[in-house]
């Protein structure tokens, strides 16, 4: 019921119809809120619409923002097949990487697969590298070592990277770790906002 004296709809109720289909076509997570937003809004008190309001304005930014990064924090490697996908996707999708934890073995090959400049690493960082093996169970629990995989990695490998491994060794079936510092910053570059 419309209190006396006030005219027609507003123009956001009258576009109501336009604005819910694009609620249902964001994030889960934020299409939750602004649709609560939108709500208060519409039948809301003057308190309320205040906060409705805000809520419309600010959701998007933080759901958009939350949508740009990858963040990496336990990451042991697996099929590499698997993982050229999911770093091709990422890159795709024009996405930064996070790498705020450890990446050994396959995680490592998005340092070839997604452009340095959109990854970074925190102080919780650290890369862990060794030669690709056939998984064990087809091998009966024995560690067996392929020599194919290995030149794959490397062709992923930026020179930074393959200079380093380089220098301790190359590739071996142990693993080779960089912890934050300045070996790894000479390879991938530290997050400014998490450093400073």
């Amino acid at each position: 019921m419309r209190p006396k004296g006030s005219r027609g709809l507003t123009e956001l109720e009258q576009n109501q119809d336009k604005l819910l289909p694009n609620l249902r076509a964001t994030h889960i997570g934020a299409s939750l809120v602004l649709a609560w937003g939108l709500e208060l809004f519409l039948w809301g008190g003057r308190g309320m619409r205040r906060i409705a309001l805000t809520t419309l304005i600010l959701a998007p930014l933080c759901n958009f923002a939350a949508a740009a990064d990858y963040r990496i924090t336990q990451d042991y490697g697996g099929p590499i097949e698997r993982y050229k996908a999911k770093y091709a996707a990422i890159r795709d999708r024009g996405e930064r990487v996070i790498i705020d934890g450890a990446c050994n073995s396959a995680c490592t090959l998005l340092l070839g697969i997604v452009p340095l400049n959109r990854v970074c690493v925190t102080p919780r960082a650290s890369l862990g590298f060794h030669m690709p093996y056939y998984d064990t169970a087809a091998t009966d629990g024995v560690k067996v070592v392929s020599y194919a995989g290995t030149g794959d990695f490397l062709s992923h490998y930026p020179e930074g990277l393959k200079d380093w491994l380089n220098r301790h060794g190359g590739l071996t079936p142990d693993l080779k770790r960089i912890k934050n510092g300045p070996e790894l910053w000479a390879i991938v570059d530290p997050c400014p906002e998490e450093f400073f």
